[in-house]
C-alpha cells in the first residue's frame, strides 16, 4: 500500500519503507518526505561514477547535490546516493521519469528521502557495505560479486 500526496502538478506515492534510524515519530518522518527534493537512489553498480549520476539526473532539473553511498571500512562506493535538488518538482520530475531506468546496466531505484544528515553516506551492513548486499545468494559483478555472508561458507 502506497500513501498518496496531491501536489498542485501531480500524483506521488510514498513508499512502505522508513528509516529505522531516524530521530522523530513516523507522522514526523512522512511530513518530511512529502515535503522533500532529496531522494535516495539505490541499486546503483559500486562502479557507478558521481558524474554518470549528475548527467543522469540532471534531465530530470538542477541538481543541487550528490551524496555518493560508502562502504564504512573501506571507503569506497557501495551502490548508493542521494540526490537532493533545489525544488520539490524538481524531484518528482526524477521520480516520474527515472525510477527504474537503467545505469550502468542497473534498474535503479529512486526514494523519496528526509533529508540527507552527515553519516548517512556509509552503508549500515556489519562488514561495511548495504545490509542488502551481505545476504545477497546470487553473483553479481557489479555490486561486488556474491554477498558477504556466502562468502564465508
Amino acid at each position: 500500500m502506497s500513501l498518496g500526496i496531491l501536489t498542485s502538478d501531480s500524483y506521488v506515492s510514498l513508499s512502505e519503507y522508513r528509516d529505522q534510524y531516524f530521530r522523530g515519530n513516523r507522522f514526523d518522518q512522512e511530513g518530511l518526505l512529502k515535503r522533500s527534493a532529496t531522494l535516495y537512489v539505490g541499486n546503483l553498480s559500486f562502479y557507478t561514477t558521481e558524474e554518470q549520476i549528475h548527467e543522469l539526473f540532471s534531465k530530470s532539473g538542477d541538481v543541487k547535490k550528490i551524496v555518493m553511498g560508502l562502504d564504512k571500512v573501506k571507503k569506497t562506493a557501495c551502490g548508493f546516493c542521494f540526490v537532493e535538488y533545489y525544488t520539490r518538482g524538481e524531484a518528482e520530475h526524477a521520480m516520474r521519469f527515472i525510477n527504474s531506468t537503467r545505469l550502468d546496466d542497473r534498474v535503479i531505484r529512486t526514494d523519496w528521502d528526509t533529508g540527507f544528515k552527515e553519516g548517512r553516506q556509509y552503508g549500515r551492513g556489519k562488514s561495511g557495505g548495504q545490509v542488502r548486499d551481505e545476504y545477497r545468494k546470487d553473483y553479481d559483478a557489479g555490486r561486488g560479486g556474491y554477498g558477504k555472508v556466502v562468502q564465508t561458507f
